[in-house]
């Protein structure tokens, strides 16, 4: 469901009804789901276990400084694939996938400017259009998970908090803007497990690009995130911040390309890909 400039979470309980014998945690039948229009949420918590993308869809034009851009800032660009124009297929991600239809939610940016959050592109399609799927931080997730880290979103059931900060990302061409990051609190022992953990997984943000005083990066309030819902940070706790692939749609807005899609934050693709599989040791 849409609110602002945000998906909002939605319980275990219905997404579980709406997943229904398939399997919230088979991916296939996720993307499924998705692309029937029966779930048009946040992605956090479905198919655990499954690598989710970031989608940034520019025209070809476009897509050769898009990716200087990602390559000079991997922490919060990191290139799973890219397609061939006009494809809609990425098959080293997933059989069948269908970047048209497969995302919860898209938005349609027009010379920077947010013009529409569809369901469903197909009508928008054009024959040039080059799509990128970047890492996304629900990868690394599972593993602090799985090393007994509470992760204070995930226990809530709601979407990641996300900030822009006063970071400034690497410009190539026209692409240039601020870096945006996520925030997860935690106690002193469990964000240095975090960090330890998260250094894992380059292709998905890897470490933590900042800890601590969230003024030092130009946040001013932590209750009041540019995207996602906000997340207590209790006594005792550290916030503790990854670079985001919510960035590129910052530098879109500062780009201002004719025509641009991208994913909502927090509706990803859903790959077919394994978490354990890129982890670099």
């Amino acid at each position: 469901m849409q609110t602002g400039n945000f998906l909002v979470s939605t319980s275990t309980e219905s997404a579980l009804s709406v997943f229904g014998a398939g399997g919230i945690d088979n991916a296939a039948h996720v993307r499924g789901v998705i692309r029937n229009g029966r779930w048009t949420s946040q992605t956090s918590g479905l198919a655990k276990g499954h690598v989710q993308g970031n989608v940034v869809i520019l025209p070809a034009a476009e897509a050769g400084d898009f990716l200087r851009y990602c390559q000079r800032n991997p922490k919060p660009c990191p290139v799973l694939a890219v397609s061939e124009p006009g494809h809609a297929d990425l098959p080293a991600l997933g059989a069948g996938i269908d970047i048209r239809t497969d995302l919860p939610r898209y938005r349609v940016w027009r010379h920077g400017e947010l013009a529409d959050e569809p369901v469903d592109i197909s009508a928008l399609w054009r024959e040039d259009m080059v799509t990128f799927v970047l890492g996304c931080s629900f990868s690394f997730e599972q593993a602090l998970q799985e090393a007994g880290l509470r992760i204070r979103h995930i226990d809530q059931g709601s979407n990641v908090p996300m900030y822009r900060t006063t970071t400034a990302t690497e410009p190539a061409g026209p692409f240039h803007g601020p870096m945006v990051v996520t925030m997860r609190p935690f106690k002193a022992a469990d964000a240095i497990r975090a960090v330890q953990i998260t250094s894992r997984f380059p292709d998905v943000h890897g470490a933590p690009v900042h800890i601590g005083d969230p003024g030092q990066i130009g946040i001013a309030d932590l209750a009041k995130p540019d995207y996602g819902d906000a997340v207590e940070v209790l006594p005792g706790e550290i916030p503790v911040f990854w670079a985001c692939g919510v960035t590129p749609q910052a530098a879109i807005m500062q780009a201002r390309p004719e025509f641009c899609i991208t994913h909502a934050p927090g509706a990803m693709l859903i790959t077919d890909l394994l978490n354990h599989q890129l982890a670099s040791f």
